[in-house]
Order: structure tokens, then C-alpha cells, then sequence
């Protein structure tokens, strides 16, 4: 990554670690707020709500976060304190001065059409008249590619540009994808690193030319790290073989029933079991059936799941952590020619849980294989040593102190330094 090599060759390279679950959503609110799981709220990349039945996944709310992120904290100290936020997940009606997130309008025939939240409201229209729309079909999914990734940086430059905040979070996606589907030393996630790092440099130029080479203070951090993965394990599969969870049969295949004695919501490397009436025998079954089991590293119950931060409300009554080297599949059929329809698409709103086997989308049958053995990399366990750690560097040498950071640590740290900038 030569441009990144060149931004901090006089600055400075920590390691960065990343509270569990390191997985988008509670990696970014933890990042964000200084906060663990318990405090913010963001227990994975969805919520089941209970009272209603309902999972929501990836179209939750600012509101979700129940903890002030770092807009919130600049504002409390001055209004004049700007922030933008560019596409950080549950970014929608938040604190920040400046927002861009994606938001498809959803039409009566089910298709989507392309379009953009953005802080002010109107800013989109400006966007598009500039650079076009998001392409939101290469920000996930079997297209996605640096397209996405160069759009989010080149909107970045013109909005920094044009309303000149105090301080920026900019989300960039581009290296999940290759190194979840083929692995992260693999030579396509290789390649997805050089094409960042020519985007990168396109920025940090843009930047550069608007606001003057030496006014920026740049900090780039890795969210988590993705580790190389040879085995799945399927908590659904292995519950309903236990006589606890159920399924409907509908015209199109098995549908989970939410009504089961419990079933899990799955993510990444972790996933969160739901209890029917929160039952201490099942609890207990449960606990005892994944004990032991190839694939699972942990198993927390009640105040257990404090060790990680995870003792709230929304989270599962069972939390099953994986080995580093497996990850956890969604699927509860038993026989693939009686699963749902949608788990053969890109339908990341239906499935009960994450799906990285979409990558795997197959052009000539227009369907997904349901062989999860295909995915060679994933995230989300706990960090137990240096491979699972990140990075974090910055063009200025002070900043980041000379010392290794937790993910938990930057917020507060982060505030008084923008906080200090402002005044002075």
C-alpha cells in the first residue's frame, strides 16, 4: 500500500484490538461510543425483537445505539464542533453534522431504485448531479467491487470539501469481500488491498488539493481482522435435530419458526440463541448439547456473557463463540431441496442472521449454492493473540501516543483531541 505507506511514513503504526463481536455494527457502535456491547446496545448486525417477533437486519436506526457517539460528545462540549459521517452502519438520524448512508427507495413492485439519506437532506441531489448514484450494487453482495468503495471516497473529498468539518468517520467496505470468499491471503484479497490503497491515494489527494497537505490529522483503522476459516458449524441444524426448534412448511420450503423453544441468529463467528420465555431448562439443555461441540470455542449464559460485554437485553440467552478457525451458518434444513427460496438469493433483509455465501452467487444458474464450506475467511471472535489484532496509523506522530490501542479507547481520546484542535 504505497500511498498509505507514504501518508505515514513520518507518523506513526500501533496494533489496534477490537472488542467482541468483531463484526460491523457492535465493532463500529464500540468504536464510536467507547462502549461496550451492554452499554451500547449493538449486539450484532440485527436485532430480534422479541415482544414482536420480529429480526431486523442491516435497516435499524441511529436510535439503536443507546450510548452518545462522538458527534454527540463534540456537540456537548460546542455546537460549533462539526462532524461527518459517511457510511458508518446506523448512521441514519444521527447526531453527526454531514451524513451519507445508503437508503433504496423500495417500490410496490419490490424493485429498488437508488438512492441516498443524507445530511442535509438535499445533499444527495448534489452528489448525484457531481459523481452519479451510490452503486449500491457493488457495496455487497456477488458484485461488489472497489466501485462502491471509490464512490463513498470521491463523495468523502467533495463533502469535506464543501462544508469543511472538524472531524470525519469514513467508512470504506472493499476488504471484506475477496478475503471472505476466497480467504484473506488470497491473491484476489491481495488484489482488493492494492485497489484500496489507489483509492486511497485519489483521497488523500482530493483532500490534500481542497483543504492543504498539512491541515489534516488522518487516523486509518481496521475495524477487525479477517481470519482464515476450514470448518461452519450450524447451531439451527444442530437445535432442531434436539427437538428444539421448529419450522413451517410453505409453498416455497421450510421457514423458521420464531416460536420455537429456541433458535439462533447467526453472525460470523458467533451467534446469539433465543430462549423461548427465556426457559432455565432449555437454557441449560442448550448449553450442555454445544458443550464439547467441533467448532465452538465458548458457550456464555446469563452474567457469563459480561465477560465480553454482552449482558443486555437484546442479546441471546446463549451466546456460542467460535474457534478461530470456524465460523456459523444460518441454515435449519436438514435436506437443501426443502430450503426457503430466498436462502438461494442476495436477501440479506430475510435471513435470520449473515450469509457470506452470497458471495458465491452463481451467474449462469442466478442462484446461491448452499455449500457453506466455500467461505475461507471470517471474523468475529474474540482476540486471543497478535494475529487477530489490527492495525492503526496516522500521518502525525503524537497522536496516537506510541502505544496499542483498544477499539473501546479511541473515543474518549479521539474527542479531547478534536476538542483541543478546535480551541486552539
Amino acid at each position: 500500500m504505497p500511498n498509505l505507506q507514504a501518508l505515514v511514513s513520518n507518523g506513526s503504526q500501533q496494533r489496534l484490538t477490537t472488542s467482541f463481536p468483531g463484526v460491523t455494527w457492535p465493532a463500529q457502535a464500540s468504536m464510536l461510543t467507547g462502549k461496550l456491547p451492554s452499554e451500547h446496545g449493538v449486539i450484532a448486525n440485527g436485532f430480534y425483537w422479541r415482544d414482536e417477533k420480529e429480526i431486523e437486519m442491516w435497516t435499524a436506526w441511529n436510535d439503536k445505539i443507546e450510548a452518545p457517539q462522538i458527534w454527540d460528545l463534540l456537540h456537548e462540549i460546542s455546537a460549533d464542533i462539526k462532524s461527518l459521517a459517511w457510511f458508518p452502519m446506523l448512521s441514519k438520524g444521527s447526531g453527526a453534522d454531514y451524513i451519507c448512508m445508503p437508503k433504496p427507495v423500495h417500490n410496490p413492485d419490490g424493485s429498488e431504485s437508488l438512492w441516498c439519506y443524507t445530511q442535509p437532506q438535499e445533499y444527495y441531489g448534489d452528489l448525484l448531479e457531481s459523481i452519479g448514484h451510490f452503486p449500491l450494487q457493488h457495496f455487497w453482495g456477488p458484485l461488489a467491487n472497489i466501485k462502491s468503495s471509490q464512490w463513498i471516497l470521491e463523495s468523502a473529498v467533495k463533502a469535506i470539501s464543501d462544508f469543511k468539518p472538524h472531524f470525519s468517520y469514513i467508512y470504506i467496505p472493499h476488504l471484506d469481500y475477496a478475503a471472505q470468499k476466497l480467504g484473506p491471503n488470497s491473491s484476489a484479497a491481495l488484489q482488493s488491498v492494492a485497489e484500496l490503497d489507489k483509492a486511497l491515494g485519489e483521497m488523500i489527494q482530493g483532500i490534500d488539493e481542497s483543504l492543504g497537505n498539512n491541515n489534516v490529522v488522518w487516523i486509518v483503522a481496521s475495524e477487525y481482522v479477517i481470519n482464515e476459516v476450514d470448518h461452519v458449524t450450524y447451531p439451527n441444524r444442530l437445535l432442531r435435530e434436539a427437538g428444539l426448534l421448529n419450522v413451517s412448511l410453505q409453498e416455497d420450503g421450510e421457514h423458521l419458526d420464531l416460536d420455537s423453544p429456541a433458535w439462533a441468529l447467526v453472525d460470523h463467528q458467533f451467534s446469539h440463541i433465543f430462549i423461548k420465555n427465556r426457559c432455565q431448562e432449555t437454557i441449560q439443555k442448550v448449553q450442555h448439547m454445544f458443550d464439547g461441540q467441533n467448532g465452538i470455542e465458548e458457550i456464555l449464559v446469563g452474567e457469563e456473557r459480561s465477560k465480553y460485554g454482552l449482558n443486555h437485553e437484546r442479546s441471546g440467552d446463549v451466546i456460542l463463540v467460535s474457534t478461530s478457525n470456524s465460523w456459523q451458518a444460518y441454515y435449519w434444513w436438514l435436506d437443501d431441496a426443502k430450503a426457503p427460496r430466498f436462502a438461494r438469493t442476495v436477501d440479506i433483509h430475510r435471513k435470520p442472521g449473515y450469509d457470506p455465501v452470497e458471495l458465491h452467487f452463481d451467474m449462469e444458474t442466478k442462484s446461491i449454492p448452499l455449500d457453506a464450506s466455500l467461505i475461507k475467511g471470517s471474523h468475529g471472535a474474540p482476540v486471543t493473540d497478535e494475529t487477530q489484532q489490527g492495525i492503526i496509523v496516522s500521518n502525525s506522530s503524537s497522536i496516537l501516543e506510541g502505544r496499542n490501542w483498544m477499539d473501546i479507547e479511541l473515543c474518549e481520546h479521539l474527542v479531547n483531541a478534536v476538542s483541543s484542535a478546535h480551541h486552539s
